[in-house]
């Protein structure tokens, strides 16, 4: 569990990995309030309800980047759980959460269910938490109903699968372009500008301005 806060004290967030993929599920909330959201619960429900005690805040909502299994396993009972309302994808993900049994049974995953969230995003959506605000791009390539939240003021963005830290999301599954991914890259998230920096779906974040300069896949597509 790594815990990360905001230098404008305005806002906090704690990174739980879980399940065999290894996924930042990300708990994000308002220091003010202590209200809180959950990124991305892609299983070990327990673990993720944990650490929400340890961090004594009220999560009040869960939003989603992407359908794919290891973003989603857990959503429907952490929802039921915590009886709060799930935000995202945007619905051109909607085929992949009406499959996440057949999905997760591909991984050896049980006890995940098929669900609908309570509010499809798309782009120009905002969403909010306590005195948070985050501006909503549809970025398809790596899934068809890919979002990014981003907050303006806090310089700051979860981009889920779309970019990571020197590499870019999987195109390789079903709905998924390189293409379009490059183009939702370069006309969604380097215009953010390069301060921004970011959490993503696996591994160690970055900001715009790290990856605009070193990432193989940005550079070798300008």
């Amino acid at each position: 569990m790594t815990e990360q806060n905001d230098t404008k004290a305005k806002a906090g967030a704690i990174i739980v990995p879980v399940t065999l993929f290894e996924q930042n599920c990300t708990i994000i909330w308002d220091e003010p309030s202590k209200k809180a959201v959950v990124i991305d619960p892609g299983g070990d429900v327990p673990k993720i309800l944990d650490a929400i005690k340890q961090t004594g805040v009220s999560v009040e909502k869960i939003w989603l980047t992407h359908g794919h299994i290891d973003h989603v396993g857990g959503a429907a009972d952490l929802r039921d759980a915590l009886k709060v309302p799930i935000e995202g994808p945007h619905e051109a993900d909607k085929f992949l959460l009406d499959n996440v049994v057949e999905s997760g049974a591909r991984f050896g995953m049980t006890g995940v269910r098929n669900f609908a969230p309570d509010r499809w995003l798309d782009e120009g959506d905002s969403v909010s938490i306590g005195g948070l605000q985050f501006d909503i791009y549809h970025c398809p390539g790596h899934s068809p109903g890919s979002v990014v939240f981003f907050n303006k003021d806090l310089r700051f963005a979860h981009v889920g699968d779309v970019l990571f830290a020197g590499s870019v999301g999987r195109t390789d599954l079903p709905g998924g372009s390189h293409a379009t991914l490059i183009n939702s890259i370069k006309t969604k998230l380097l215009p953010l500008g390069d301060d921004v920096g970011f959490i993503c779906g696996h591994g160690a974040g970055s900001s715009i301005g790290q990856e605009r300069m070193t990432n193989p896949f940005i550079t070798g597509e300008m």
